[in-house]
């Protein structure tokens, strides 16, 4: 008997809204006292990078702790548990957060994905990504009720989720591999960097870098159509250099993960997490008609954070 080759549920129901409250208690004390400690041990992977940068940051302007906190609410919290065998287990939880409310309504859903990597191991949050009710896909289940988890190497998919972090970052950086649909989070962000590359008395480069293992392997779940929706993360650098005589602006939030000193350059560095649905097989061709999204990869959501930065 091999327990690790046993096709089972990742969690069950009471592990899933146990792990959301401790994740929402937990992070709920580490935002009131701007101490990342306080949550450490349930985040990881891109979440964990950008939640820890954040309030290392935080901490250090707001030694006090954070004087307009507001406790997190996650409600109307709907769970989408996998089978699989082995290690990772993960699981999502799509919920109502407090964060957008207007007059009562919220318009957008987190979704949260956590994952567990051993028997003695807690479950923490690696994924979290902001979606209308309308983008989030509709999941293929069985029977029971179970989703069904989509392997990194799949080929029932355009593109496998293993190459994901390393195709957007490619994309981002010469445009090529042609995979992704036009959005705000792939052509227009390309334009809206091509229009900062280079600004009166300064010049920025950009460097985009995979992102996909360990805790930043990615993640993904057959939806009804046959494609999948697939969390990766990706790590970009965004390099600033001033022309002689002129001197970069440097927020409070990036000095305070600054190490070295800013004369000419400074270089950002940022994780984050994409959302995408990924078309089945045999759509996912460079010749597909550019702009129509057909057989191409949408970026549903994107979540950034600063995790570094260096000057010189």
């Amino acid at each position: 008997m091999h327990g690790e080759r046993e096709v089972v549920p990742t969690a069950t129901r009471s592990e899933a809204e146990k792990a959301l409250k401790d994740f929402t208690d937990a992070y709920n004390e580490a935002d009131k006292a701007y101490d990342p400690a306080l949550d450490a041990n349930h985040v990881t992977g891109a979440l964990g990078a950008i939640n820890q940068a954040g309030l290392k940051a935080r901490q250090v302007n707001f030694p006090d702790g954070n004087p307009g906190h507001v406790p997190l609410e996650l409600t109307d919290t709907r769970f989408t548990i996998p089978k699989k065998a082995g290690w990772p287990r993960w699981f999502v939880a799509d919920t109502d957060s407090n964060r957008d409310q207007d007059n009562g309504r919220s318009d957008n859903r987190w979704l949260l994905v956590f994952v567990r990597n051993g028997v003695d191991d807690g479950w923490k949050a690696a994924y979290l990504t902001i979606l209308t009710p309308k983008e989030i896909p509709a999941f293929r289940t069985d029977k029971d009720g179970f989703a069904e988890a989509v392997a990194p190497d799949s080929g029932a998919l355009a593109v496998a989720p293993r190459d994901l972090s390393e195709d957007y970052s490619s994309y981002l950086q010469n445009g090529k591999p042609e995979r992704f649909a036009a959005g705000p989070h792939t052509s227009g962000w390309r334009e809206s960097r091509k229009k900062d590359a280079r600004l009166p008395g300064m010049s920025t480069q950009y460097i985009d870098q995979p992102l996909d293992t360990g805790d930043f392997a990615p993640l993904g779940l057959f939806t009804q159509d046959g494609g999948a929706l697939v969390f990766f993360s990706m790590r970009n650098y965004e390099r600033q250099t001033a022309a002689k005589g002129v001197r970069l602006n440097v927020n409070q939030d990036v000095k305070a993960l600054l190490t070295g000193q800013v004369k000419s350059t400074i270089t950002k560095e940022r994780v984050s997490s994409q959302a995408v649905t990924v078309p089945l097989g045999g759509g996912g061709a460079a010749g597909s008609e550019a702009g129509d999204g057909a057989g191409r990869v949408t970026v549903l959501g994107r979540l950034t954070g600063l995790t570094a930065a260096k000057g010189s």
